[in-house]
């Protein structure tokens, strides 16, 4: 119930209401409300929609008045093991602005590998989680669902191509996503392309990698030896694949790194070696987290809705969390949320090299 609205329907001391909201999105309270209170069942454009009104108009759900309808708060977790605090970053503030908007409560917890999800587990069931969302790497990881498994926990596993019947998941199409962008590549006239890998344990790793082979085989190209190197989706690890990359007399035209914090890395080994990125390489990356923008030159790179991707984790938790406590069967879901290429300094066609 909307405690702010008199009879008359008119607003009190000039605060947002619910009806507000939905007039400014072009949509029904009830949409508003189904939004608020962390539905999974309203499609992706109606609810960033909904999300934008909220932020425009500085809309505050009230709170107290649902914590009235249930004296027993739902409660989730964020457990992570990110080697990017870029990426992390931007999770975070998703997690945080969406347990905030729909009154959950969110505890996060580091975890130190998969060895330690268990004593992480333990320890969030005790202070009352009803469930976890678990963003890469741990989304992958067998230790991690089996000790979920062997809790009987709710969970949202976050960027990873496993789907099962036990673990709902949101994701974007990796392989669609790194096949676009090297396309991209290729439509500016790059035909030596080298490929950073992300980390092994990943199943985005191997997605992207395999998007990126298959634009090449498109195109009757395979790399060149030597053109694929490892990494590990951290700033190091991407000094180190630059350096194997450019580092002798053979170079690729273009390099297309996992991650944008292996794109930087890529970008500072080229300054090093006195090469003008994109004069004498292009350069692209992955995820568009702030890192993208604050070197120079700014990372052309894949757009993946990471903090939307958050939102829609904790959404579908609460759902699943609230199903259970109704006595119906918390149902796995399954989400693809929407990418984009983003074009900015990095790149130029090979011709005007």
């Amino acid at each position: 119930m909307d405690l702010t609205v008199g009879r008359a329907g008119r607003r009190r001391n000039n605060v947002v209401t619910i009806r507000d909201v939905a007039k400014h999105a072009g949509v029904s309270p009830m949409t508003v409300s189904r939004v608020v209170n962390g539905e999974s069942k309203v499609r992706a454009p109606t609810r960033d929609k909904v999300a934008a009104s909220i932020k425009a108009l500085n809309y505050a759900p009230n709170l107290a008045a649902r914590s009235l309808a249930s004296a027993d708060p739902v409660r989730i977790a964020l457990l992570y093991s990110n080697p990017s605090s870029a990426y992390l970053s931007e999770f975070l503030i998703g997690s945080l602005e969406q347990s905030s908007l729909i009154g959950c409560q969110l505890l996060i917890e580091k975890c130190d590998g998969p060895e330690g999800a268990q004593a992480a587990f333990d320890k969030l069931i005790a202070a009352g989680a009803g469930g976890f969302i678990l963003p890469p790497p741990l989304c992958d990881s067998a230790v991690v669902r089996d000790a979920l498994e062997a809790a009987g926990a709710l969970a949202v596993a976050v960027d990873t191509a496993e789907q099962t019947n036990a673990i709902s998941t949101v994701r974007i199409d990796d392989f669609e996503a790194a096949r676009v962008m090297t396309r991209h590549l290729l439509a500016m006239g790059h035909r030596d392309i080298a490929l950073i890998k992300g980390h092994p344990n990943q199943t985005s790793s191997h997605r992207r990698e395999q998007g990126y082979l298959s634009a090449l085989a498109e195109a009757g190209l395979k790399p060149l030896k030597g053109r694929v190197a490892q990494g590990y989706f951290t700033y190091r690890s991407g000094l180190e694949a630059a350096e194997r990359l450019l580092g002798g007399r053979s170079r690729p035209t273009a390099i297309f790194a996992s991650n944008d914090d292996m794109a930087a890395a890529a970008v500072a080994i080229a300054h090093r070696l006195k090469m003008d990125v994109p004069a004498d390489v292009t350069i692209v990356g992955f995820d568009d987290t702030a890192l993208a923008t604050t070197v120079w030159p700014s990372l052309t790179t894949v757009r993946q809705p990471i903090a939307d991707m958050a939102r829609t984790a904790v959404m579908l938790l609460v759902d699943m969390i609230r199903r259970r406590r109704d006595g119906l069967a918390p149902e796995p879901m399954h989400q693809m949320l929407d990418f984009s290429l983003i074009q900015r300094d990095s790149t130029a066609p090979l011709a005007k090299r």
